[in-house]
């Protein structure tokens, strides 16, 4: 039986053309940029949304009422995660990837247009949700396929190559961060609740064709070319996966689970300094923005640092650092806030969550075979985000208001910490058997 580390070792003596693999970055991350930037604006501008949906006598249920659709819509991605995840394995990478991204269009298209509760009544929050789930359902297809097809693109650079899906995110977040930053010194609050919060979905649709076209005219990958022609397909690769790969997909559940926390915590983060800390929200989409550069730039050279030593050791010392630095983070934060202690605790978060995270889509993607990879990935991934992501802010929302302990986030991160560092452990043994 051919090995996961012989399969790697095999795939890596095959030359890869760099033009290849650029054009395969760009239409890999093109989408998966566009949902990071979808869902991250709206966490962003949730306290806006909930006003304009979800309009209640208390603001902080109706700001849990925002952030729980923003989570509901979460409980869908392990659907898309069998159906887009089944079509990548079967049908193909690319195929796949054009579909997500027309789902993720949609359902932006339906956020920036959708009348508000004052114009058509209990109808607004309902199509805002059913927006949400549309969304979510795509979304559970987009990371397993685009993962497997970054990854497979040079199998020799793992790391580096699958690394661009989570530098994407980052390039979302500074994104989003900046037109929260623009929006909330230019307009007033009036304004932002009125109409400013909805264009960041606009320019979302600007994004999405871009990436369509992209997509459209890049290649199959390799790896799943020589699969299909061996007659190799899975004819089922949920039945497979469930049936004899579950070990990996609870391990790099767990693996995820930190990373998620982080990730949520950070989309959360203009909320916490406006209505948590006093702070102007220009202070949250700031520190956000510096988190999104540090995430952008660094991930990369994580991913790449990876194929040189190993995913394992780059994750285990990056997890742990975290561990330990952000309770402190977070003191330092609430007992001294403004906007240079802001920047200072977010850059020091996306610095330490890029060293994490940088190495984390390739030792995802080794974790599964090829015939299986895209379903392995998504069932994975989307299991671990509903679990440790989507309610993460309505949870820290609530811990704030139930314990009246600002550094609850920091808490909610520590607990998922502790479960990733144990998976990663006991991934780092499964890999070296298999």
């Amino acid at each position: 039986m051919t090995t996961l580390r012989e399969t790697d070792q095999m795939d890596a003596e095959k030359p890869v053309s760099k033009s290849r693999t650029r054009r395969a970055v760009l239409a890999a991350t093109a989408g998966n940029m566009l949902e990071w930037y979808d869902l991250t604006s709206y966490g962003f501008f949730a306290a806006s949304i909930s006003k304009a949906f979800f309009p209640v006598g208390d603001p902080t249920v109706s700001l849990m009422l925002a952030f729980g659709t923003f989570g509901v819509s979460y409980l869908v991605r392990p659907l898309g995660a069998l159906v887009l995840g089944t079509y990548a394995d079967r049908v193909g990478r690319k195929a796949a990837l054009l579909l997500t991204i027309q789902l993720m269009l949609i359902g932006t298209l339906l956020i920036a247009v959708m009348p508000t509760y004052e114009s058509i009544g209990m109808a607004a929050p309902v199509l805002i949700l059913l927006a949400r789930l549309l969304q979510g359902f795509s979304a559970g297809g987009e990371f397993g396929s685009a993962t497997a097809f970054l990854a497979e693109q040079d199998p020799g650079r793992r790391g580096f190559m699958a690394s661009w899906q989570f530098a994407s995110q980052g390039a979302a977040t500074l994104l989003a961060a900046t037109f929260g930053t623009v929006l909330s010194l230019s307009l007033s609050g009036a304004q932002l609740d009125s109409w400013g919060w909805r264009i960041p979905f606009i320019f979302g649709l600007l994004i999405g064709p871009v990436g369509y076209l992209i997509r459209r005219h890049v290649p199959e990958t390799t790896e799943f070319t020589d699969v299909a022609s061996a007659g190799e397909v899975a004819a089922a690769p949920v039945r497979q996966v469930l049936r004899t790969q579950k070990l990996p997909v609870i391990l790099m559940i767990g693996a995820l689970a930190m990373s998620t926390a982080v990730a949520y915590v950070i989309i959360y983060m203009p909320t916490y300094a406006h209505e948590v800390l006093g702070l102007p929200s220009s202070a949250g989409f700031i520190g956000a923005a510096v988190s999104g550069v540090a995430l952008t730039t660094l991930t990369p050279l994580v991913g790449h640092l990876s194929d040189r030593i190993g995913r394992t050791k780059v994750m285990l010392i990056a997890g742990t650092a975290l561990i330990l630095s952000i309770y402190p983070l977070f003191l330092l934060l609430s007992g001294n806030a403004s906007l240079l202690v802001m920047g200072v605790v977010m850059f020091i978060l996306g610095v330490l969550k890029a060293c994490y995270f940088g190495a984390l889509p390739a030792l995802m993607s080794q974790a599964f075979p090829t015939a299986t990879r895209s379903t392995g990935l998504s069932l994975s991934y989307n299991i671990g985000v509903m679990s440790f992501g989507g309610f993460a802010p309505v949870v820290i929302t609530w811990m704030i208001a139930a314990t009246g302990s600002h550094l609850s986030p920091s808490f909610y991160i520590m607990a998922a910490g502790a479960l990733s560092i144990a998976s990663l452990l006991a991934a780092r043994r499964f890999l070296a058997l298999h």
